[in-house]
């Protein structure tokens, strides 16, 4: 078998070997989970599959069946994942996924999704990882490097702008061009650069009245000339409107299958898609079978992956996603001896994981009371509520308020039910069900040490804080989140997660809600760059928790923040992280950049580097931060590309975009971008410019000698109005023959001296 395996490596044809109809038959799947095949040439329909944050494989892979798949482990979702702020251990996750799809032959796994949480009602918002693109995209490319470790595709998604659920079957999201680069394509342009995924799949939506998957500003222009992107680019299910165009524009395969391959093969003969294109987009096809093929082979010799093994990647990610937002008095760890009470029934049906294409059928399943079952504590439970939209019932509160008054401590399970949010809808309010406050409430006024635990997979408001002693952010937590919330809460584990999303009470604090969620069938991204606390933090708005915002059971100081110029454009930064509490921890070291004064608005801050650093009591820890041309860039429509102002630029260290510890200043070098300046550049910009100001400079001084008196009147309110006029309109507030005669001569000394 060996041999003939090898034969067929050998023998394994080039797209320019096939035939027109084979050449389309590739480019589109065999069934609703495989890719394109010719089996006559040896040319197999692998597998590829949902992601992203397990294996959800269909058990039939001829129906769209979402709910019957085969198990595997259930890693926390992207909201907990992104709170770890560790891509060690997501790359960890990665590969234990990718063992996973070896054994069950699946050739590439459909994540991880890095579109940005614009908005916190988004449905998808537990899919993705954070409302910061640095972040998201240096934290997700670990899912990728260890995913493809293992010999496995990944395939990143969506491309480009799915920030919502609803019309986004053909939403056309206008978005600026700087919006664009700055927030919304840079979590993907990182991990492609960096890790290489052999897949990116395309989104449902339109960008700026394209759809994603028939435009070729995106798939080929930005992603593959720019980027340098190698691998293939797929459609979301049912993404693809006209074949030809997507090919076209460099979609390689539309899934799922449409039967419509003779379309394309007359296409090409009609003249509408180059044969050349056509064999590309194969080739790259038959490239995916190349790479995939020995992992493919290595499951089908009957490979299986530890179980148990995973069950504890999986625990272990989830005790990093856990964000602490609140301990007053000390109330977490619980103490030995506390009499516990357990109320709120998330406790014993936990909320795990989003709903939609992502539902992993877990392989095993931990809830929190079968973690106290294992560790021998007794505790009181009561349901408190049900999870169903039903009306809540005096007798389940009055059994948690009985509860509660009989213990010490009351852990309190609250969050969103599943039927909150998911795949294919947004959510219409930040709040948890009306019926869970009431039991809080209730439950506070009988016990005053009430620790609440939440569940979900967006941020929730939380204007009932003040009724918790300790809040536990655990967003959705896989399949061992149980185990895993029982080794923070009784302390064998201290928490270190940090907010990769801002916590706010009111929507009306958030600048998308002015164009949330769209009309008339488009959705205008009218807040540009000023998404999340980008918006937040620079215009003061409150919020409950910042961004990357998190506590511990011990405690940490950021000092000794130095900035060294590197290069002209460039920096390192060094600071000192120390434990100064008395227990095991770790703290996130977050540098954010503050630029000056600049020609375009700019955010306050932006995350720019951050390393987490795991610590004993009373050890101290040098970081590191090199920081390139990116860092104090902005992109610059007028230039059509990244663009650095020359200043002093702050560099802010802390452990969260409001907790700063230190803050140092980096002179940072002008890039020396100048822009061609035109007729239709202003007087004022042509002052600015050092080429311009020379012509002018030399220019001006001939037409006073010419003209017997000063060009420029000596009058601040005429110069005010000359500065913001194009040099050929200044006859506004000079003679036409003046203003002629200084357009003419200014340009004929600007060519010359530019050469």
């Amino acid at each position: 078998m060996s041999e003939q395996n090898s034969q067929q490596k050998a023998t394994l044809p080039q797209a320019k070997d096939l035939s027109v109809e084979e050449q389309a038959a590739l480019t589109s799947g065999t069934n609703p989970w495989s890719i394109g095949s010719v089996p006559e040439k040896g040319l197999p329909n692998y597998t590829i599959t949902d992601g992203p944050h397990g294996l959800r494989k269909a058990q039939n892979l001829e129906g769209m069946d979402v709910d019957a798949a085969v198990p595997a482990t259930c890693f926390p979702p992207a909201a907990g994942m992104s709170s770890s702020w560790n891509p060690d251990l997501i790359k960890k996750t990665g590969e234990a996924m990718g063992e996973e799809c070896i054994q069950e032959q699946v050739a590439v796994i459909l994540g991880p999704g890095v579109n940005i949480k614009r908005n916190p009602l988004g449905g998808r918002c537990f899919e993705f990882w954070s409302e910061d693109p640095y972040l998201a995209g240096h934290e997700a490319v670990g899912e990728v490097e260890g995913i493809q470790s293992k010999g496995i595709g990944t395939s990143l998604k969506h491309f480009a702008a799915n920030n919502q659920e609803t019309d986004r079957l053909r939403i056309n999201a206008r978005i600026s061009e700087r919006a664009m680069r700055e927030i919304y394509l840079p979590a993907f342009e990182h991990i492609i650069k960096t890790a290489q995924p052999w897949t990116v799949m395309c989104s449902y939506n339109r960008v700026n009245g394209e759809y994603s998957s028939q435009n070729h500003w995106l798939l080929t222009d930005v992603l593959r000339k720019e980027w340098g992107f190698k691998g293939i680019v797929m459609s979301d299910w049912g993404a693809v409107h006209d074949r030809a165009a997507a090919l076209n524009a460099g979609l390689n395969l539309e899934m799922p299958p449409t039967k419509t391959d003779d379309k394309v093969v007359h296409a090409v003969r009609d003249g509408q898609i180059k044969p050349e294109q056509l064999e590309d987009m194969a080739q790259g096809m038959i490239d995916l079978v190349t790479k995939a093929r020995p992992a493919m082979e290595k499951g089908a010799a009957g490979y299986r992956y530890d179980i148990d093994e995973h069950d504890e990647v999986a625990r272990e990610a989830a005790r990093e996603a856990m964000v602490l937002l609140k301990n007053e008095d000390g109330l977490l760890p619980v103490k030995p001896g506390t009499k516990l009470a357990v109320i709120g029934e998330f406790a014993r049906t936990p909320r795990y994981q989003g709903a939609g294409s992502s539902l992993i059928n877990p392989n095993k399943l931990t809830s929190f009371l079968d973690a106290l079952k294992e560790r021998g504590v007794d505790a009181q439970f009561a349901p408190g509520f049900t999870l169903d939209g039903s009306e809540q019932t005096q007798a389940l509160t009055d059994e948690a308020v009985s509860a509660a008054k009989g213990a010490d401590t009351v852990l309190l399970f609250l969050g969103l039910p599943a039927e909150a949010e998911s795949e294919g809808f947004d959510r219409t309010t930040l709040d948890i069900p009306a019926k869970q406050v009431e039991v809080l409430k209730a439950v506070a006024t009988a016990n005053k040490n009430v620790v609440v635990i939440l569940s979900n997979g967006s941020v929730v408001s939380m204007p009932w804080q003040g009724e918790a002693k300790s809040i536990i952010e655990t967003w959705l937590l896989g399949q061992a989140g149980g185990a895993a919330t029982a080794d923070v809460v009784f302390g064998d584990v201290n928490p270190s997660g940090k907010l990769a999303q801002t916590i706010i009470n009111n929507l009306d604090d958030d600048p998308s809600m002015m164009n949330w969620p769209g009309e008339e069938g488009h959705v205008d991204y009218g807040e540009g760059v000023f998404v999340g606390y980008r918006y937040y933090d620079t215009f003061h708005k409150p919020v409950v928790y910042p961004f990357g915002y998190g506590m511990s059971y011990t405690t940490f100081e950021i000092s000794d923040v130095h900035a060294q110029k590197s290069g002209p454009q460039s920096a390192r930064v060094t600071a000192r992280v120390t434990n100064t509490g008395s227990l095991p921890g770790a703290e996130v070291v977050q540098l954010y950049v503050a630029p000056p004064a600049c020609k375009v608005a700019r955010p306050v801050h932006e995350l720019k580097a951050f390393k987490k650093v795991f610590l004993e009591p009373g050890a101290s820890e040098e970081v590191t931060f090199d920081l390139d041309s990116r860092a104090f860039a902005y992109w610059s429509e007028q230039f059509e590309g990244w663009k650095v102002e020359g200043g002093s630029y702050g560099i802010e260290v802390g452990s969260s975009s409001r907790d700063i510890a230190q803050i140092v200043d980096v002179d940072v070098d002008d890039d020396g971008k100048r822009m061609k300046l035109t007729e239709w550049s202003t007087y004022g910009e042509w002052a600015d410019d050092p080429v311009g100001s020379q012509a002018l400079n030399t220019v001006l001084p001939e037409l006073e000698k010419k003209y017997g008196h000063p060009i420029i009147p000596d009058s601040q309110l005429i110069v005010m109005f000359l500065r913001s006029a194009p040099l050929s309109g200044m006859s506004m507030l000079l003679s036409a023959e003046i203003a002629q005669d200084l357009y003419t001569r200014t340009m004929e000394e600007y060519e010359k001296i530019r050469g």
